[in-house]
């Protein structure tokens, strides 16, 4: 199975079927080991109605009991080796569907750390959340038609061979009848895929839609918008329930004809070979042998229904994840340096110009301008973007992210202690952690040294005006957090982002919100220490609040996506009455 740290392979992701086939050639001596004892399992049970029909001819019914003792021995040692088979079989596709399971999390998983900032727009989180969860169940699942399904061809080949030997006709019969089976379920398998497929896509929807209920159900709350939510909600579960009745419609006639015909067909072979035993064209014990073949024969039968039914739904599942690791990054063919010297960063788009080692804020009617306008100067989205005289694109994108920094207002925050999501981000200054209060000392009155261990982190907690979430938590940093820190409030969380890119200590920070889920208080105390803190560095922040733009040094007020003024905040307050409507809201005066 496949290693924690072992490369999975590059995978095929030309097709969903080359995708499964991938996952099999990637263990091939498994699934050849998982075929093997599928195969020979089904052939030795093949093999009991053989040593029954000797038992009774050759032994019960001349009377012969040392004859019938040898068959019977024979026939529980078969038994019991069969047994054994089975146990390694199971334990083997076992083996084989984890090693599916784990290497196609981790291609997948691969892939998103690969698309990076790029995901999110090419891909919603729920699809993503499908994929990894149910999909890759399924994917992993669908490859039991390696051990059994292999197993089956094999078994009903022996049957057909041993059955020729009893009668020319009931051959003819079974061999016939088995491929009329499997051809009437086979249209069935078509339409579920379908059925399927627009099933996954509308699960990825609803998924979404949870994940975004459970991030902002508390804003929802505030805002009244609980019951708009909930009926889209509502309807897009109704919506996925009415295609759940249509996959399990398609299903269930799957299932039943795969049950049903194989029994329906046990009764018409044992018919007639009860009719050749009366007529005395077969012995007794044949006719035994031929009842116990077909009966074996339904369990091949069963098994290539099940095959095709979870082959069906891995070529669907495979599909999705194919899709996903098509998905490309941003294309890097930047080759340049960085500006050895502080430049100036341009938006042509835009028009916005932010000059070195200032604090500058981006004013927008529309907020999504301005955060349009970060993207394109952190190379997040496809700009004509220079940095001095380089285009953003022309130089290395690992020289860019080391240089530039985009700390967005609801950037990601992975689960674990709190100190891990402060610590991707700091580079180089040792351990860096807030001491657990020792026996005695509460955590709300932490001893002096625990704010001591690293200076770094001590200032950028103090210039997010975060140390007392530090100082409320039971365990300092070590406090184990939830996805997206939502054990923590709105504000709490913004203040712990904030931090987390003022560690990084890029050359130039630029910031979308960092402030808008604080009260004023705490917002004008970061407002203070971030111009402080980030002196000589350049810094952009996006923003609307009057208590942060009274610390910038230029505003920049954009108007349908330009730069529509630009100026100190209080120039613009007096000569641009939409940038003062928009901040001050006089709109009063406006409309006057």
């Amino acid at each position: 199975m496949i290693d924690a740290y072992e490369d999975p392979g590059t995978p095929d992701h030309r097709g969903g079927a080359r995708y499964l086939w991938w996952l099999v050639a990637r263990q091939p001596w498994r699934c050849a080991a998982g075929a093997m004892f599928g195969s020979v399992w089904m052939v030795l049970l093949a093999a009991t109605p053989y040593l029954m029909s000797r038992a009774i001819d050759d032994g019960l019914e001349p009377g012969d009991m040392g004859a019938l003792a040898v068959w019977s021995a024979a026939l529980f040692a078969v038994g019991a080796f069969n047994s054994w088979l089975s146990i390694m079989r199971h334990r083997t596709m076992t083996r084989v569907r984890m090693d599916a399971n784990f290497r196609t999390v981790k291609v997948v998983v691969a892939q998103a750390v690969r698309l990076g900032s790029s995901l999110s727009r090419q891909m919603g989180a729920g699809e993503v959340v499908t994929i990894g969860v149910g999909d890759v169940q399924t994917i992993s699942q669908s490859l039991t038609v390696v051990g059994p399904g292999v197993g089956a061809v094999v078994a009903y080949l022996v049957v057909a061979v041993l059955l020729v030997s009893v009668s020319e006709l009931i051959a003819a019969v079974v061999l016939l009848g088995i491929p009329v089976i499997v051809l009437l379920v086979g249209p069935l398998l078509g339409r579920l895929q379908g059925s399927e497929t627009e099933y996954r896509e509308r699960q990825g929807v609803l998924t979404a839609r949870i994940g975004d209920l459970a991030g902002g159900l508390r804003v929802l709350a505030g805002l009244g918008g609980k019951g708009l939510v909930a009926d889209a909600f509502r309807g897009d579960s109704q919506r996925l329930r009415e295609q759940g009745y249509r996959v399990g419609a398609v299903t269930s006639w799957v299932q039943a004809l795969g049950m049903g015909l194989p029994a329906l067909f046990l009764a018409v072979v044992t018919w007639l070979a009860a009719r050749l035993a009366a007529q005395g064209d077969i012995t007794v014990g044949q006719l035994v042998s031929v009842y116990g073949y077909v009966a074996v024969l339904v369990g091949p039968v069963s098994f290539w229904v099940e095959c095709g039914y979870q082959l069906s739904r891995g070529v669907v599942c495979a599909r999705r994840v194919v899709g996903f690791l098509r998905l490309e990054p941003m294309p890097d063919t930047g080759t340049r340096e960085a500006p050895a010297e502080p430049s100036v960063l341009h938006d042509p788009e835009s028009g916005v110009r932010i000059l070195p080692g200032r604090l500058t804020a981006l004013v927008a009617e529309h907020p999504a301008d301005a955060t349009a306008v970060v993207d394109r100067l952190g190379r997040y989205a496809p700009s004509n973007a220079t940095w001095g005289d380089t285009r953003l694109d022309e130089i290395a994108l690992n020289q860019l992210r080391t240089h530039i920094v985009v700390a967005d207002h609801e950037a990601d925050l992975f689960a674990g202690p709190l100190q891990d999501m402060l610590a991707p981000s700091f580079r180089g200054a040792g351990p860096c952690r807030y001491a657990a209060p020792p026996r005695g000392a509460t955590s709300h009155n932490p001893p002096a040294h625990a704010t001591q261990h690293n200076p770094a982190l001590q200032k950028a907690l103090h210039t997010a005006a975060a140390e007392d979430i530090i100082q409320s938590l039971p365990h300092g940093l070590d406090t184990p957090m939830d996805a997206q820190a939502r054990n923590l409030s709105g504000g709490q969380r913004q203040r712990i982002r904030l931090a987390r890119a003022l560690l990084a200590n890029p050359h130039i920070l630029l910031t979308v919100e960092p402030t808008s889920a604080l009260d004023a208080h705490t917002e004008a105390k970061v407002a203070a220490r971030l111009r402080e803190a980030r002196q000589g560095r350049t810094t952009v922040v996006t923003t609307t609040s009057p208590l942060v733009l009274d610390h910038t040094d230029t505003v920049h007020y954009l108007k349908d996506g330009k730069v529509a003024a630009s100026g100190p905040h209080h120039e613009l307050l007096d000569t641009t009455p939409g940038y003062r409507a928009l901040v001050a809201r006089d709109t009063e005066e406006v409309l006057g």
